[in-house]
């Protein structure tokens, strides 16, 4: 058995560095598709946000590189580690993952080809992930400003999306269940760009524009609020969807200041934070705060 571990950590880290060839950002994982590399932080009596500033592995997706000597420093510090998580939302893809599972009973695929209809799109030829359980992870790329969320279900049952804070088994890697494979005519191909259609639906939708938008005050609080109370894994998320709501509101650009502060203080840099902000009011049809009159 630990000589079969020894081999399966090999052939990891061997595909880890081919895709990090390509310009995928990746991380060891265990058999349980979980980060192989548990937080340092864990035992800490009361820890503080970190996404590796400490220097330490143990950060999820924070520690995915594309670095080679870092990725083999991260498999030599995991030697139980037997597959590789890539890391969706990076630049230069963005990557974006649409998983079909068949765990639900439901029909993820006819599900997806009925969004298709619906909402006239056309999913690209593109790279597809085979899973040990039957499922399938269609690759997309987004646009370099946009933060897609994680969610489960909530495009349809069975179809989980893996965006930004998220990351995809990566082919080769093994776990309990199998191992995970290209499928046949994908693996030369690039991940294709999300149709506008698709990507609109991965983003939190819009609430009602209100002819008689509220003054800055307890609304804008509310959402300030909202942003200091996000946990890892959900800060983009919560920024991008608070900035949203202020932008549609006419208190974005009051509210610019408060919400990078909030984000400051849940573990964003300044860069990520007036990123997602700049983001939300593009997608709100206004300009950034720093570029309105």
């Amino acid at each position: 058995m630990a000589t079969t571990d020894r081999q399966a950590t090999t052939l990891a880290l061997a595909h880890a560095l081919s895709a990090a060839e390509r310009g995928l950002a990746v991380i060891p994982l265990s058999r349980t598709k979980l980060p192989a590399l548990r937080s340092p932080h864990r035992d800490d009596p009361d820890p503080t946000p970190c996404h590796g500033e400490c220097g330490r592995f143990g950060h999820g997706v924070y520690d995915a590189s594309t670095d080679p000597a870092r990725i083999r420093r991260l498999f030599a510090a995991a030697p139980w580690a037997t597959g590789y998580g890539i890391a969706c939302g990076l630049p230069p893809y963005h990557l974006i993952g649409v998983d079909l599972d068949t765990k639900s009973g439901t029909d993820s695929s006819a599900a997806l080809r009925e969004l298709a209809l619906r909402h006239l799109f056309t999913i690209p030829e593109t790279v597809v992930v085979l899973t040990p359980s039957g499922g399938r992870h269609l690759w997309l790329t987004g646009p370099r400003d946009t933060a897609v969320p994680n969610s489960a279900g909530r495009l349809a049952p069975g179809i989980d999306i893996r965006g930004a804070g998220g990351y995809l088994v990566g082919p080769g890697s093994r776990t309990d269940h199998g191992v995970y494979t290209t499928a046949p005519g994908t693996a030369h191909l690039a991940p294709a760009p999300c149709p506008p259609s698709l990507l609109r639906l991965l983003l939190p939708p819009p609430r009602p524009h209100h002819p008689a938008p509220p003054a800055p005050g307890d609304h804008g609080r509310g959402l300030v609020q909202f942003v200091l109370g996000a946990h890892e894994g959900q800060r983009n998320t919560r920024l991008f969807w608070a900035a949203c709501r202020a932008y549609e509101n006419g208190i974005g650009p009051a509210l610019t200041a408060p919400l990078t502060e909030a984000a400051l203080h849940t573990g964003l840099s300044e860069r990520e934070a007036r990123a997602t902000i700049a983001s939300a009011a593009r997608m709100t049809g206004h300009r950034p705060a720093e570029q309105e009159p």
